[in-house]
């Protein structure tokens, strides 16, 4: 049992290695004593504005080095970050706000640019005012009490009722993370922190390393594509890694050697690629791929499967097993354990069990049921998860009980978008559904009936977007006269039609040579047919990820010097071969 708090497992290291990096990037660095002293001094500044043992307050910061001062110092101070991704929606981050009656709100001037949430306080960190008056703050440790059972974080996931749900996660269950012995051999010395801090991998990136005396190493803001994250990687001589299922994919696909001074990679949040493994491991004989199953609701990872060359995954890599002090349960509907070979629902108890969901009694005791197998009072997470048991004790995923998916890594409730979508004005019935891509990713299809004549979809799609986080958002917006039923009068949703991406506009034929090998590596990446140039990528069904893959290939055949930001502000064949007549 875990009894002391993240921040002083910190102060552990800070004594062991004051002079070592503790975090890099952004022209800022930042060794373990200046850290805790920086931490020091906005915990003071939080303290002397009311915040407590177990307060919240959110952060809405760009990936920087004050980042992680903030989530230190808020720790210091007494109270549990709440992160708001800057991505968000701007009704979505409010509603998060105001769900913890106004909290003290830790900012920058460029996540002001975003839009940020009103509260009654709001610092900017890096503004001139607040150095100031940060400077006159002690750096000495203000001397808070710390209970390991005290709430660390509440981050957000999506929830069936049309409103997010924010996980409760104390110390003890975040240090229990943190200090697994899977991170020990000195395979995470040097982090790189690029998942989007507002989700749950964030535990890792920051405990991980800070905790064990390594460096967190932050990769600037925005959209990575292939050639930043293989210098990123290179430059920086990254041995840890977190790389979701589909964006390891698409690594290991075009460019696996990227990962060659890599010591292990973590992936997992979706159905990790038996090939992509292989590749991975054949160009990387030395390297670990670690497969990670877990959710929000139990620390991030519950179960591991650690992979290594020479590497014979089968059909499906199973999500192996408990990580320390992790008991997994699969169990049938009558609660009984399945026999081995056998088919339950997953259940998760001991170490990472989160508090609960902030506000919601009801939908805490949903979800977190007495654990029959444990200690009096203990519990354990139905994880909603169906899993099978091989000889060897090993967890295979099979499938979903509920309504909830992954889509890009992120759990999504199929409830919440239906929710937000039937809000708009026009549409008598919705139905909301994952469907795979032609690259093999999870996307939403959404199905409407109209209540009277047509449905407004720009405008549809306009409040999707304003309500919606990105990965939340549609892929397909599909009209119909009526939603399939079965016998009992539920939707039928294995009839729903399989959507249709075609063109938005009138088929635009290539018209120079670069332009025709344009065409065809954005047909290539979206796998259809043909591609005019005045064609959007993301019209036709592209996101993130193949956006990743057609920039990496476009560089390859064009020797072309593009990024996905360049791609987001120009979409067409015809806006990228303008571009490069501009670098030319």
């Amino acid at each position: 049992m875990v009894s002391a708090s993240l921040q002083e497992v910190f102060a552990v290291q800070v004594a062991r290695t004051p002079d070592a990096t503790a975090v890099s990037g952004g022209g800022v660095r930042l060794t373990y004593r200046e850290l805790d002293e920086c931490a020091n001094r906005l915990a003071h500044r939080l303290i002397g504005l009311g915040v407590t043992p177990d307060a919240p307050v959110a952060v809405q910061l760009r990936r920087s080095a004050d980042l992680v001062v903030a989530t230190l110092a808020i720790l210091k101070a007494g109270g549990c970050y709440v992160p708001l991704h800057d991505a968000y929606p701007p009704e979505r981050k409010q509603w998060i706000v105001d769900s913890f009656g106004s909290p003290v709100l830790l900012a920058d001037a460029a996540s002001k640019g975003d839009g940020l949430a009103a509260t009654t306080t709001t610092l900017l960190l890096d503004s001139a005012e607040e150095a100031a008056e940060l400077a006159a703050l002690p750096a000495t440790d203000p001397g808070r009490p710390a209970d390991p059972g005290q709430l660390a974080y509440v981050i957000h996931t999506s929830g069936s009722t049309g409103e997010p749900k924010g996980v409760a996660v104390t110390h003890r269950d975040a240090l229990g993370l943190a200090l697994d012995p899977a991170w020990e051999g000195g395979r995470h010395e040097r982090v790189l922190m690029v998942a989007p801090y507002a989700f749950n991998v964030s535990t890792y990136e920051l405990w991980v390393p800070l905790l064990h005396g390594g460096e967190i190493v932050l990769a600037p803001p925005g959209n990575l594509d292939v050639e930043s994250l293989r210098a990123l990687l290179a430059e920086h001589r990254i041995t840890g890694v977190h790389l979701t299922a589909g964006l390891f994919r698409v690594l290991a696909e075009e460019a696996p050697e990227a990962l060659s001074g890599v010591r292990e990679v973590l992936t997992g949040g979706d159905v990790i690629a038996p090939a992509a493994v292989r590749r991975a491991l054949e160009a990387n004989p030395d390297l670990v791929v670690r497969g990670m199953y877990g959710s929000t609701e139990t620390t991030l990872f519950a179960t591991h499967e650690p992979m290594t060359a020479p590497f014979d995954g089968g059909d499906a890599i199973p999500i192996g097993g408990p990580l320390a002090g992790v008991r997994t349960h699969v169990l049938d509907e009558n609660l009984a354990p399945v026999a081995p070979g056998g088919t339950g629902e997953l259940y998760l108890a001991g170490r990472g069990v989160a508090r609960g969901y902030h506000g919601k009694p009801d939908q805490t005791a949903d979800r977190f049921v007495a654990d029959p197998f444990g200690a009096p009072g203990s519990r354990m997470y139905r994880t909603g998860d169906l899993v099978s048991v091989g000889a060897d004790d090993r967890l295979v995923f099979v499938g979903r009980v509920s309504g909830q998916v992954k889509i890009r890594g992120f759990r999504v409730s199929l409830g919440e978008v239906e929710a937000v979508l039937a809000k708009h004005d026009g549409l008598a019935h919705v139905a909301v559904i994952a469907r795979e891509g032609d690259a093999g990713d999870q996307r939403l299809a959404a199905y409407l009936v109209p209540s009277d004549g047509d449905v407004d979809l720009p405008s549809l799609k306009a409040h999707a977007a304003r309500l919606l986080p990105d990965f939340m958002v549609p892929a397909w917006f599909v009209v119909l006269d009526a939603l399939p039923l079965t016998p009992n009068g539920k939707i039928d949703r294995a009839a729903l039609p399989e959507p249709e991406a075609g063109p938005a506009v009138e088929y635009v034929a290539p018209r120079n040579p670069r332009q025709e090998t344009l065409c065809a590596i954005f047909a290539e990446v979206l796998t259809t047919d043909r591609v005019g140039i005045e064609d959007s990528f993301f019209d036709l069904g592209g996101q993130s990820l193949l956006a990743m893959k057609l920039i990496s290939r476009i560089r390859a055949a064009l020797d072309a010097d593009l990024s996905i930001s360049d791609l987001f502000d120009q979409p067409t064949v015809a806006g990228l071969d303008a571009l490069l007549d501009e670098q030319a």
